[in-house]
């Protein structure tokens, strides 16, 4: 099956796909970080999901203007031309999360946290990284096209039971720039002290856990 992961630089989805012997490509404007840049397609994403290559796509949209995360930031009122210019950003974030969306390509997943892509597309199912494994929260919207829901793994033990015990990641509470409290994971709250653009990384990667799921779930064709 060919599998175009776009907006991945990380490669931690292809690389999940190349190991059960898919053609696997992550694409993105940076050069990919997952080691393997014969498999990297450095270009638009756009461009290469409307080639007509791939029976898959797993997409990544950047969320920073699509996220609830920063919509304190929107009010025009307190931040004035900023606020306006944040509003065109997020139209334009939208469009291109609907681009992706339509995409002529049979199987489809696009990722996300909660935001304004919900307002427009209904997403498919909502879920964290310690579903998959990974002892972190992070609340995550998948919208899927000719897929089914991944099985949440936390669900299923030996005798078909719910564990008693879910490890969600330890929390911490602390204080935004514009004032408000609030309570994030600790690899999330970490973060805060990166670069932007690093910080930006850390934040949109997606745990292997989940990685992994895709690759198990979807690659096997356990798909409408």
């Amino acid at each position: 099956m060919r599998v175009l992961v776009a907006c991945e630089e990380s490669q931690t989805v292809c690389i999940e796909f190349r190991k059960l012997g898919h053609e696997a490509f992550s694409c993105d404007i940076q050069d990919c970080s997952g080691g393997h840049p014969e498999w990297h397609i450095k270009g638009d994403a756009i461009q290469e999901a409307y080639s007509g290559k791939y029976d898959l796509m797993i997409a990544h949209p950047p969320c920073t203007y699509l996220s609830y995360a920063g919509i304190g930031w929107f009010d025009v009122k307190k931040y004035g031309q900023k606020a306006i210019e944040r509003h065109k950003n997020k139209d334009e974030a939208i469009e291109f999360f609907l681009k992706l969306w339509d995409a002529p390509i049979e199987k489809i997943c696009i990722e996300n946290p909660r935001g304004f892509a919900q307002m427009i597309i209904k997403p498919t199912q909502l879920i964290h990284p310690y579903y998959f494994g990974d002892s972190f929260s992070k609340s995550t919207l998948l919208w899927l096209k000719n897929l089914k829901p991944l099985h949440h793994v936390k669900y299923y033990n030996l005798f078909g039971d719910e564990p008693t015990h879910v490890d969600r990641g330890v929390f911490r509470t602390r204080i935004t720039k514009d004032g408000r409290v609030k309570s994030e994971a600790v690899w999330y709250a970490d973060a805060v002290s990166l670069p932007p653009a690093e910080r930006a990384k850390v934040r949109s990667k997606t745990f292997a856990g989940i990685a992994k799921a895709m690759a198990t779930q979807w690659g096997e064709e356990q798909c409408l």
